[in-house]
């Protein structure tokens, strides 16, 4: 895909992280790598009582004028010079965000209005970003839907953007600062730069740290391979890319989760993929499809990808995606709800114990290994690389617990959408608002048209399991 073309980096730009390059140069037309969220809001009286789009109107009209003021939606991604293959965020000359936020005709449906606009990549030639206001029928809602590229933005990111352009809320009591010693005068004996390598103390530090990483390396490398040994996925989980995409979304109780969570121990998030593996078991089969190789279903145990957040800004570095993650192959062939339950929760305590810098799912750092020309030219083979370390994306995106609104609407359902790799047909994202639990489900439409039976199988696994917690 065409992107802005390479120039000496100003002193107003920003190199890419290693990883955010690697997102860059992974994608496609076919496949684009942007993630969303969708927006639920419910309109102003009035316009609900007269059926009139007015509260989407007025929506996407504040949405052009905030735009403009949010640093980071105004920050384009363009190639350099040096290094080789590299590239830059820099704010974009002429910036428009009339060009960005669009006002759709009304939507019946705001998941399929949602799949269509998914499809439809991202230009890169501007800042990596579009939010499309969807009037409902009737008036009585409207719906937002949020795009932005994951070299612009992670999930964490991408809030911080999207709250950029909500109505101010109300700011948090401080919090009690931690007292930092004090830096005794003398204790950094090393140098900034090639000139520290005269100081045997700084070179010491540079040979362990350069063979520590060198180390890790060849252990996620190890670890990945160790994970495509015996897998069992499933035909539905795996496709040839065709660019359609579809979404859905489904909608649970957070206190039945917390419920279940006290009863048979564990954390919130074990709970939601235990969820995720009882609703596959239940959609693949009703679809009938036994796993790879003609095994019987309770032979599967797809790959999931948890992703982890490792954002730690350092003095320095790049400010982009710092992620690794777990690799948990789920418990689809189990057909007991607590079993599953139990099984995932011993993957994830084996994960956390062994850190997100080790393991299969840890993978991603590798990223920051590669040199730029790397990234550029081997994009292509590492994204048809995706279906071979992983079969779906499970990963959770946080929101804040305040209410949020636009221009006096009030948000009352949020689904969070991840990018889909190429060769995999579905990918997951969860987020909690206000009491809910919210699955945003994005699919290839093409390899998966019943994916609103996927959505029901969510709730029926959690009724199931909150009944096995009970007995």
């Amino acid at each position: 895909m065409p992107a802005a073309a390479a120039a000496p980096i100003s002193a107003a730009s920003e190199m890419l992280a290693p990883l955010d390059l690697a997102f860059w140069n992974i994608e496609s037309a076919e496949h684009p790598m942007h993630l969303g969220a969708l927006g639920v809001f419910a309109a102003d009286a009035a316009d609900a009582a007269d059926g009139a789009p007015g509260s989407a109107r007025r929506a996407a009209d504040l949405l052009i004028a905030r735009a403009a003021t949010v640093e980071g939606l105004r920050m384009r991604i363009r190639g350099v010079w040096l290094p080789v293959g590299g590239a830059v965020r820099e704010e974009a000359p002429g910036f428009d965000p009339r060009r960005h936020v669009h006002l759709a005709p009304a939507a019946r449906d705001f998941h399929a209005a949602a799949g269509e606009l998914m499809e439809r990549p991202l230009d890169r030639e501007r800042p990596p970003w579009e939010a499309h206001v969807l009037p409902g029928p009737d008036g009585t809602s409207f719906a937002v839907l949020f795009k932005f590229h994951h070299a612009l933005a992670d999930g964490l990111r991408a809030l911080t953007l999207a709250a950029g352009v909500m109505d101010p809320q109300p700011a948090p009591p401080p919090r009690a600062r931690r007292a930092v010693p004090e830096q005794r005068p003398g204790a950094r004996h090393w140098l900034p730069g090639p000139l520290g390598l005269l100081n045997p103390r700084a070179l010491n530090v540079a040979v362990r740290r350069t063979l520590g990483e060198v180390g890790q390396a060849l252990d996620i490398g190890a670890s990945v391979a160790r994970a495509t040994w015996g897998v069992r996925s499933a035909p539905a989980l795996t496709s040839d890319a065709t660019g359609t995409r579809r979404t859905a979304g489904a909608v649970l109780d957070l206190d039945d989760v917390h419920r279940i969570r006290k009863r048979a121990g564990g954390t919130v998030n074990d709970v939601l993929i235990a969820l995720v593996a009882g609703a596959l078991r239940r959609w693949l089969d009703e679809r009938g499809e036994d796993g790879e190789d003609g095994a019987v279903l309770d032979d599967v145990a797809p790959r999931a990808l948890i992703p982890v957040s490792r954002r730690r800004p350092r003095a320095g570095q790049p400010q982009g995606n710092r992620l690794s993650g777990y690799l948990v192959r789920l418990p689809v062939g189990e057909q007991d709800p607590l079993a599953r339950l139990r099984t995932v929760r011993t993957a994830m305590d084996r994960n956390k114990d062994a850190g997100p810098t080790r393991g299969a799912g840890a993978v991603a750092l590798l990223a920051d290994h590669v040199p730029p020309l790397g990234h550029r030219l081997g994009g292509p083979v590492v994204a048809q690389a995706a279906r071979l370390l992983f079969d779906i994306l499970v990963t959770s995106v946080p929101l804040p617990s305040l209410g949020l609104t636009l221009d006096g609407c009030p948000l009352t359902e949020v689904y969070p959408f991840a990018p889909l790799a190429q060769g995999q047909s579905l990918a997951v994202a969860v987020s909690t608002y206000r009491g809910r639990v919210h699955f945003g489900l994005v699919a290839d439409a093409e390899a998966v048209p019943d994916l609103d039976r996927l959505t029901a199988a969510l709730h029926e696994e959690l009724k199931e399991l909150t009944e096995a917690v009970r007995a």
